[in-house]
């Protein structure tokens, strides 16, 4: 392996990247060892305000380097590999630190898609001094729904507005430099009345009224009273609005899959160190075989999730307007690899027991916030609906497409602001999946998920969902369960192939996709709208994964190295 899989505080070097970007990452890593475990623990459970964190931030330029575009910046660009890769360690740290920055990224959104001159110059020079942003889009009444806002602008005869109304679930509103802030018009219908503007918490007429949440984050619920938007304040207007929206939503949600490794690296250094040193009944609690397999699935699973994400950045980064395969590999970040994360804390929580409920440890933290990232960006059935579009043409229209680079470059990645409408979807073409697959058909779990991938494209030709299945979500959505399962694997052996992974460790992991390709297929036989045909089908396609002694042998002691690799500072 040319670097480490997990991330390590004590070895961390990303070598791969400049050295800006070098030293921006280790010197956040040594304020985060420098502060130590107590200090975290501490400030987490008595909800303490991070502003030392955000000292840190406005002293290095931190969020200024890593977030504002080269045109609007000096020594700095926006690039989804060392966003990711900062991403990753704040959330090593704890979930607050990384929501932070999150909000950041979503505030600056509408900013860095926006023609205004004016308002790009006061958001950099905001980032320059230190402040973060807020995403002004969630509601009480309507959550997420850009379809509906009560957030009213009414013209006030000189090229301005007049705002009033709510926002609710507003992360940095108690702070925010600049809000970016989604309204309509009072005397403009539809689609065309949309507005996005840049409001600041620090004005008068911006009225805070709470944390919705009981932690250390803050996440808002602000109104605006008559609050003043001028010409220089306004970012979109119309459809421009709506799509800058959901287009910030592409580009700023992706960081959901590296909080979820980010918290599940440093739980299982903690569980896998507790449980491989704990003895009970005679026997070191790592010796028990159950013990084994579910910490081995846990870490398994921690990997795959770091190799799909790793190389979804890759796709990102290549995006244009001729390659949007990226809007495919967005929401299974959000859904999957988030999903995962739960189900690798649940693994380690199972081990560990009762020490994950100690208030003096980082699991304690990890076990709570790792359930929050599948629910932040509109739950998981809304991500496997969206996942859904894609499935006739990636499965079965496959195009010609350049093989994408390993991008680690130091390059702006600008088109994420110029994305264009967002629409058209179900047209996005993809290469065809089945080439990685072939490329590792020696690995006896990539075949026998190989086959039961093959399976789900014979489904749907020969017993393809009716016209009420299609209506039935709860049918569809385990279709679409069992469709992720293809794309999560064809990204899995991309990034394994380019950083040459274990084969051991990489057929143990395609060993827990087809236990779980098995669990969906048993989940749609039982379904009340599956017909006896698909019944049948997913019957046929049920499979036990290869077993290798060996190879499970082995990667259990990459498991078993992890005992004492990382412990934080006092």
């Amino acid at each position: 392996m040319t670097h480490p899989l997990l991330l390590n505080p004590r070895t961390y070097d990303p070598a791969h990247l400049d050295d800006e970007s070098r030293r921006l990452l280790r010197a956040t890593v040594d304020f985060f060892e420098n502060r130590g475990k107590k200090t975290l623990v501490d400030s987490y459970n008595d909800r303490t305000w991070y502003a030392d964190f955000l000292d840190f931030v406005a002293k290095e330029g931190l969020f200024a380097t890593f977030l504002t575009p080269t045109a609007d910046g000096t020594g700095t660009r926006w690039d989804t590999a060392r966003n990711a890769a900062l991403s990753e360690i704040l959330a090593f740290y704890g979930l607050g630190y990384w929501y932070t920055w999150q909000v950041t990224v979503l505030g600056l959104g509408p900013v860095w898609q926006s023609a205004n001159p004016a308002a790009r110059a006061r958001a950099a020079q905001l980032l320059a001094d230190g402040h973060v942003m807020a995403f002004g889009l969630s509601e009480r009444a309507h959550g997420a729904d850009i379809y509906s806002t009560d957030m009213v602008l009414t013209p006030d005869g000189a090229d301005g507005f007049r705002a009033t109304g709510g926002k609710y679930y507003i992360g940095n509103g108690n702070v925010a430099g600049l809000v970016s802030v989604f309204g309509r018009r009072a005397d403009v219908e539809g689609p065309d009345g949309y507005v996005f503007f840049a409001a600041d918490s620090r004005h008068p007429a911006y009225h805070l009224v709470k944390n919705v949440v009981n932690g250390q984050m803050y996440v808002s619920e602000f109104r605006l009273e008559d609050y003043p938007v001028r010409a220089e304040d306004v970012l979109h207007t119309g459809k421009a609005a709506f799509d800058a929206a959901l287009n910030t939503v592409n580009v700023g949600k992706f960081n959901l899959c590296t909080a979820s490794i980010g918290i599940c690296e440093h739980a299982m250094y903690e569980a896998v160190t507790h449980a491989h040193r704990r003895v009970l009944y005679g026997r070191k609690v790592t010796d028990f075989p159950h013990v084994r397999r579910e910490l081995t699935d846990a870490y398994a699973r921690l990997v795959a999730m770091k190799l799909f994400s790793d190389r979804a950045v890759d796709y990102f980064r290549s995006a244009g307007p001729d390659d949007r395969r990226y809007l495919l590999f967005n929401p299974m970040t959000k859904m999957k690899v988030t999903t995962e994360g739960e189900r690798v804390v649940d693994l380690l929580w199972d081990v560990i027991a009762a020490k994950g409920f100690e208030a003096d440890t980082y699991f304690d933290k990890a076990a709570k916030d790792i359930r929050g990232l599948p629910k932040l960006e509109g739950t998981v059935h809304v991500n496997l609906a969206l996942i859904l579009k894609f499935m006739p043409n990636y499965l079965f229209r496959p195009a010609d497409f350049a093989p994408v680079p390993t991008r680690h470059d130091a390059a702006d990645d600008e088109f994420l602001f110029r994305q264009g409408p967002a629409r058209g979807l179900g047209e996005i073409r993809f290469q065809d999946w089945r080439g990685p697959y072939d490329k590792h058909a020696d690995l006896a779990n990539v075949a026998v998920f190989r086959e039961q991938a093959d399976g789900l494209c014979a489904l749907l030709q020969a017993h393809a969902p009716d016209a009420d299945q299609q209506r039935d979500l709860d049918f569809l959505l385990t279709i679409g369960q069992l469709f992720a399962l293809v794309v999560y694997g064809q990204l899995i052996l991309e990034q394994a192939e380019s950083t040459g992974l274990d084969r051991d460790l990489l057929d143990e992991i395609f060993a827990v996709l087809v236990g779980d390709f098995s669990a969906y297929a048993t989940e749609l036989h039982g379904k009340a709208a599956t017909t006896d045909a698909q019944a049948a089908w997913a019957l046929a396609h049920l499979r036990r994964p290869a077993r290798d002694a060996a190879r499970t042998a082995a990667v259990w002691s990459q498991v078993e190295a992890l005992c004492g690799a990382y412990e934080m500072q006092p």
